[in-house]
């Protein structure tokens, strides 16, 4: 702990590395931009990176892009005047105005609009902006962290995203390894989150057991240090429910708090829709003529791949985007023998 930088947890040295990579761009007061999957700890992160700077007693505001429409997000980071819009009654500063000597965090930068973007260009080239419904041209002095969980160049490529603004953003960039890539830091975590349940409960914990040490280790953990918090204390607060000085087993069961033979059927009507393109992913035509389980096998596996490709091979967003839970993809996956098939990685999620 540094003062009131938050606590980070980790031996591995894939993550000891980027560590270091933040205390070394920390002093330097240029915007830094930090990549990672959902849950691989961006915001702490970026909370570092205000703390070991220069700027660690001055403002830190977080914003989420992604949480806010296009005209909300405007009137949020800029602020807006009186009347700018219905229901503006008075004027309010932005969050630039009161980050002003300080950092702003922009969580989820790749959702904001591109007139979003090209005003964060202006005030992270020249330190200036102008109130939603405003003239007058105001100044700030802040340091912009940015953070997102895609691919901000392809984004580019395809029109999604400012090259100029990548360009400004990306001083540096922190890309940040999953938790499945960070070998022994699972195990380390999951008895940190489960100590702070046991606190919580005001129990003891017993510690885990030898055989769920290995099996949290071992895990893809696809949604990474959020997914295991929340596997480590549902599991430590389901066997502290009753008193007990034995060590805390794995429980398979607890990973999909789902998991139930009632569970409703899903909805592939609120699946996510995926990239374009995987939209122009062909699926295979029924044929007469050929058995249908070979045809069932064709569909199944064009499906697969279509949404592993569409998240470079990610199970757990393909799994999302399926309208399937993690387990079941990976039931598919071990059925058509996909890490047995020439050409394919055994597991795309694990070291």
């Amino acid at each position: 702990m540094l003062g009131d930088a938050p606590q980070i947890i980790g031996e591995a040295p894939e993550w000891l590395s980027a560590l270091e990579h933040v205390s070394r761009l920390a002093p330097l007061d240029r915007p830094a931009l930090v990549i990672g999957e959902r849950g691989t700890g961006k915001e702490l992160i970026a909370e570092r990176l205000h703390f070991l700077s220069r700027r660690w007693d001055g403002p830190y505001v977080k914003v989420n892009c992604a949480a806010l429409s296009d005209d909300l997000l405007d009137s949020e980071l800029f602020g807006h005047e009186r009347g700018a819009f219905t229901g503006a009654t008075e004027r309010r500063q932005g969050r630039f105005e009161l980050a002003d000597g300080g950092t702003i965090f922009l969580d989820e930068i790749a959702t904001a609009s591109q007139r979003v973007q090209e005003k964060l260009l202006r005030v992270i080239e020249y330190g200036e902006f102008q109130r939603l419904g405003g003239e007058k041209v105001l100044t700030t002095d802040v340091r912009v962290v940015a953070a997102t969980n895609i691919d901000l160049p392809s984004a580019v490529r395809r029109g999604r995203f400012r090259a100029d603004l990548l360009d400004r953003l990306a001083f540096e960039v922190i890309t940040l390894p999953p938790l499945r890539y960070r070998k022994g830091d699972a195990s380390l975590l999951a008895d940190f989150f489960a100590r702070r349940m046991a606190r919580e409960m005001l129990e003891d914990f017993p510690g885990w057991a030898p055989s769920a040490v290995a099996a949290i280790d071992a895990h893809d953990w696809p949604g990474n240090v959020r997914e295991l918090r929340n596997f480590a204390q549902r599991v430590t607060a389901r066997a502290l429910s009753v008193p007990t000085s034995e060590p805390v087993r794995f429980e398979p069961e607890a990973l999909d708090p789902f998991a139930s033979p009632f569970r409703p059927p899903a909805d592939l009507k609120d699946t996510p829709e995926p990239p374009s393109d995987a939209l122009d992913q062909k699926l295979p035509k029924p044929k007469l003529g050929i058995p249908f389980e070979e045809q069932t096998k064709l569909f199944e596996t064009a499906l697969i791949d279509a949404a592993l490709a569409a998240h470079d091979g990610h199970q757990g967003k393909a799994a999302d985007l399926l309208g399937l839970s993690y387990h079941q993809l990976r039931g598919l996956l071990r059925k058509h023998d996909y890490g047995k098939k020439p050409g394919k990685p055994d597991d795309q999620n694990k070291t």
